[in-house]
């Protein structure tokens, strides 16, 4: 669900404010690994003169994504290529076996996780993708910190 929302660079937040508004170099969400509660956090570094309104679409990206603009088929085919396609090189380097190990082993994933990995992201359904975003995106209980110019944005 991230993925389709704000976790690659095709994802919904970066096209909006980067491709779409030309408002910001890059838009993006993430879920930081954690045992217990993972905190979803999304950024967007925006132009001083569109703080508002990059709020605005970010916000308006949430609510469709519960709402009118749940992810696609489209939008899931994308996914599972991303999430797929990306594994053979993903332990090419000693760096990145130290960080899949970090995270197989302070999320406790079972043992055989990345062995089923790619079966479980081909087997997902856009049902799956929404529903997950039910249980993550709550535009209604979201903390919004702004950093910049006060001067320039507080009044907006």
């Amino acid at each position: 669900m991230n993925d389709g929302l704000g976790g690659t660079f095709a994802a919904r937040l970066n096209m909006n404010l980067r491709e779409d508004k030309h408002w910001s170099y890059g838009a993006q969400s993430l879920l930081w690994p954690a045992r217990g509660q993972r905190p979803f956090i999304a950024l967007a570094p925006v132009q001083t003169d569109k703080t508002k309104e990059s709020m605005a679409e970010m916000n308006k990206e949430f609510r469709g994504i519960l709402g009118d603009k749940p992810l696609t088929a489209e939008e899931l085919a994308n996914i599972q290529a991303n999430e797929t396609l990306s594994l053979p090189g993903s332990r090419e380097t000693v760096d990145e076996v130290v960080h899949q190990s970090w995270t197989w082993f302070t999320s406790v994933l079972p043992d055989d996780y990345y062995e089923t990995f790619a079966g479980k992201v081909r087997a997902l359904k856009t049902s799956d993708l929404n529903d997950a975003a039910k249980t993550v995106v709550h535009p209604d209980n979201m903390i919004w910190v702004v950093v910049g110019d006060r001067a320039k944005i507080e009044a907006a």
